[in-house]
């Protein structure tokens, strides 16, 4: 069965079969062929206990969960969708509210941004607006991402770390370390600066995505 299909930059079809059940942001639903059920679900795929983490770290956005025998059109608010395929060797790390749909075979987890980058990471989510805490995907499948303007990626190598603009930052995969950093000089001070006074600094191995676009969802 064939995979995720882009229909145009803001929408996305799904097949959905034996083996090929879905989570999805409640309300995404655009229209679908064929004997497909949309449920409530409280869990997508974390269990009891990833549930309440979730719920602790503000991760709350609603899903359904999608079951059934044939095709699904997804989209939201008539942002872009970018479709990531996850193998095994990586973890996404992305806010809940960017996620469309992802394949029920990913393992769903939430992470403190304290982990990545300590003190930090906690200091990145106060000024970023993103929170403590972030979304964690992890296995063989695909998920659909959402933003503004589309994304581009951007590879990170130890020789080459990569520095986004907070607000533009959508997710990342890897085997990455975060962490935010100032760049203040006479013009911040004075407050003719350019704005951009922190940077998400990523280093290790891997992948970011950046939206075009310094707007939250």
């Amino acid at each position: 069965m064939p995979g995720y299909q882009s229909i145009n930059s803001k929408m996305l079809q799904v097949p959905i079969g034996p083996g090929q059940e879905v989570y999805s942001r409640r309300g995404a639903m655009l229209a679908y062929t064929g004997p497909v059920a949309f449920a409530p679900s409280t869990t997508a795929g974390q269990g009891i206990g990833g549930t309440l983490g979730r719920a602790v770290a503000g991760e709350r956005t609603a899903m359904m969960h999608v079951t059934g025998q044939g095709s699904v059109m997804f989209g939201h608010g008539g942002l872009h969708v970018a479709v990531v395929e996850l193998n095994g060797a990586d973890t996404l790390y992305v806010e809940a509210d960017r996620l469309l749909v992802h394949d029920a075979s990913l393992q769903v987890g939430t992470m403190f941004m304290g982990e990545q980058g300590g003190v930090r990471g906690v200091i990145r989510g106060a000024v970023t607006g993103q929170g403590l805490f972030t979304t964690t995907l992890t296995g063989h499948g695909a998920c659909g991402l959402l933003s503004h303007g589309g994304v581009m990626e951007l590879p990170i190598t130890p020789q080459r770390p990569v520095h986004v603009d907070p607000q533009a930052y959508v997710a990342h995969r890897g085997q990455v370390q975060n962490k935010l950093t100032t760049a203040v000089g006479l013009r911040d001070l004075i407050g003719r600066g350019s704005g951009e006074g922190f940077q998400l600094e990523l280093s290790g191995s891997g992948v970011v995505y950046v939206q075009a676009s310094e707007r939250k969802i």
